[in-house]
């Protein structure tokens, strides 16, 4: 059974919470001790049957505001498929948290309220979609009831998203009336928007692709720690541990090392503590070289097509820190395991989500901008462009003053 991951997001008061919670609910995915929770604490604010939002509304602020804050993981699964929900945050000073939960999503719900339409919010998360390349779309207009159901409203914030999906190099997206609270079009079809064709919202996501697996790219694995145990048993024994981020690797293949850029040949490979002779993506494991080659932790293996190895790139990002950034400002940079200094240059240019338009060479750069950022570092990296490896093609920038995240950065 193949898994999806998805992410709701849009803007506060959309519903995405109550979205997940109906899908929980509807699909008979919820333990009997939560039910009863949830149903007493709807009883307590006066609302008939149960307070859905708290299914994903953990933290004590967000039960007590009514607002997600970070972003909530939850499991559920159809005879079809497994999924991973990512319940992302929708006011903007949590932009942040939203675009963690969609880095690994293979798909997302952009929420839009019916009566509201197209938000500053959803634009932004839209462009964060379109960044992290997401090719699955569905555009899910809530709240249909408080419109009556209305197919002209529907139809006229399907046309105004078109435009922006268009403008923003989007997948076709899915188009789907629903009202999350009442369940209509949530995992049945709604009798009250019979004038809407398609699927239910578990139905799209039932049927969407799977992705393509990551045993399929190039083989990478970047080092995390060498292994030299020194024991009587294990003399000369030096391993690399790592996690395969993609492909595949055979005992007697030979790869490249990066930055070192040197062959080798792998001797062993050892998972669980068991030796096999092969091993694949996603798995960690631990190999052992025919050569001595002095290699050490955030050091990459790669064969296929090479990665870039250079210290000079660009990179997309959203800045993530209260404290503006400006050119000329040092971090470190986290790529993986890898850690290295680095100086942004240059801010190329800052994204307007309000217009879309590209604002070059701003002074600086604010919480929740968009930028394109050009990057030098200390040492070179090795790293795939990111539309075609997301592993490889991340990296964060790191305040080298508090060691807190200051951006996220899809390389290219």
């Amino acid at each position: 059974m193949d898994l999806l991951r998805f992410i709701t997001s849009g803007s506060v008061d959309d519903g995405k919470s109550t979205l997940i919670g109906r899908l929980l609910y509807d699909s008979k995915s919820i333990l009997s001790d939560q039910l009863e929770a949830i149903e007493a604490r709807g009883r307590t604010k006066g609302i008939q049957g149960p307070d859905l939002a708290l299914l994903t509304d953990g933290l004590r602020a967000e039960r007590e505001q009514g607002i997600t804050i970070d972003v909530a993981y939850k499991y559920f699964s159809t005879a079809k498929r497994k999924f991973i929900i990512a319940d992302a945050p929708g006011h903007v000073q949590y932009t942040r948290n939203m675009i963690t939960g969609a880095s690994t999503a293979d798909a997302i719900i952009v929420l839009i309220d019916a009566r509201a339409g197209i938000t500053e919010q959803t634009r932004r998360h839209s462009i964060i979609a379109s960044l992290l390349r997401i090719k699955n779309i569905v555009v899910a207009i809530n709240k249909m009831d408080l419109v009556e159901y209305d197919q002209n409203r529907f139809n006229e914030i399907c046309e105004e998203y078109n435009k922006l999906s268009g403008q923003l190099n989007l997948s076709r997206p899915t188009y789907i009336p629903i009202s999350a609270l009442s369940g209509d079009n949530i995992v049945d079809k709604s009798p009250n928007m019979d004038w809407y064709l398609g699927a239910s919202i578990l139905k799209i996501l039932e049927d969407i692709p799977p992705t393509i697996s990551t045993e399929t790219l190039p083989f990478r694995m970047m080092v995390q720690q060498v292994i030299r145990p020194q024991s009587a048993d294990h003399i000369d024994f030096r391993g690399y541990a790592g996690k395969i981020m993609s492909g595949k690797i055979s005992v007697g293949d030979k790869v490249r090392v990066l930055p070192l850029d040197v062959h080798v040949t792998i001797k062993s490979i050892i998972h669980g503590g068991i030796p096999k002779e092969s091993s694949n993506a996603p798995h960690c494991v631990t190999v052992e070289l025919n050569e001595d080659v002095d290699i050490s932790r955030g050091d990459l293996f790669a064969s296929g097509n090479m990665p870039n190895l250079t210290n000079e790139f660009t990179a997309l990002g959203c800045w993530m820190s209260e404290k503006p950034l400006r050119a000329g400002t040092r971090f470190l940079l986290q790529h993986q395991s890898k850690l290295v200094r680095c100086i942004v240059q240059e801010i190329e240019y800052r994204l307007d989500v309000a217009t879309l338009d590209r604002m070059p060479q701003p002074e600086q750069a604010t919480l929740n901008d968009l930028v394109k950022l050009h990057i030098k570092t200390q040492t070179p990296i090795s790293f795939d462009p990111f539309e075609e490896h997301r592993d490889t093609g991340t990296a964060i920038l790191v305040d080298e003053t508090t060691h807190q995240t200051a951006c996220a950065l899809m390389l290219s």
